[in-house]
């Protein structure tokens, strides 16, 4: 593996860099390229560990803007979504599912893009139903993050608020799942000397990420993050047509 050390650490300095900006994303962007390079079963882990890194970063710099109150009914609902995403993944394909999931996005977000509806303010009960959601997803295929990040951007939040709550329930989702990695022996010596070696490169990256995103005002960092839910729903589409 030391020939590709190169094309390793742009790849996970590109998926840093995209959620300093946009408070999500990293593994989307990194995981289907560092699949090329290495073992899904040493990518998989090194991108809950390196998005555990980039999430303690975001959560301090935005430590001012943490509100239990707006994490606590997505993480409500998140535990038992987790048992309900079991139970269906034994009753529907995974490309099927992606193929859903994906024009959901692209619809959701080209609807808020183009018609541009007036902000709502929705209740907290919409929260619990979104970490149910993200529960479920992410048990049933690893893709939990799309119910939380449209919940949050109806939810009339500041970007900094966004970004905060979005940061924190992952870095909570992340260490329960490094946890089952590193009980299942998933998190190998490998494993760690890659995110060793490759944590400058995500600090560099998340760092950069956020020098952007301050340049943003609230609105276009709606925009922004409805781009890349319209992106996201298109790679979801191509994972699809090739299951």
């Amino acid at each position: 593996m030391p020939e590709h050390y190169l094309p390793i650490l742009l790849i996970l300095l590109a998926g840093a860099f995209t959620q300093g900006l946009t408070g999500f994303g990293s593994a989307l962007v990194s995981l289907p390229l560092l699949v090329l390079y290495m073992d899904i079963r040493v990518a998989v882990p090194l991108s809950i560990l390196n998005g555990l890194l980039i999430t303690i970063v975001l959560s301090l710099q935005l430590k001012s803007h943490l509100d239990w109150r707006k994490i606590g009914p997505l993480l409500a609902g998140f535990v038992p979504g987790v048992g309900a995403g079991v139970a269906f993944l034994k009753k529907t394909s995974e490309p099927l599912f992606l193929l859903i999931l994906g024009l959901m996005l692209i619809a959701f977000s080209l609807y808020r893009l183009l018609a541009k509806p007036k902000p709502i303010r929705i209740g907290r009960s919409w929260g619990v139903a979104a970490g149910f959601a993200s529960g479920a997803i992410s048990a049933a295929f690893s893709a939990g993050g799309p119910p939380s990040i449209i919940y949050a951007t109806l939810t009339g939040w500041t970007k900094h608020e966004i970004k905060a709550t979005l940061s924190i329930y992952f870095f909570l989702g992340g260490l329960a799942t490094a946890a089952a990695h590193l009980l299942s022996g998933l998190t190998t010596g490998t494993v760690l000397h890659l995110f060793t070696w490759s944590s400058p490169a995500i600090l560099i990256g998340v760092w950069s990420g956020s020098l952007l995103y301050g340049r943003f005002r609230t609105e276009g960092y709606l925009k922004l993050v409805l781009i890349a839910l319209f992106l996201m729903g298109v790679i979801m589409l191509i994972s699809a047509a090739k299951g």
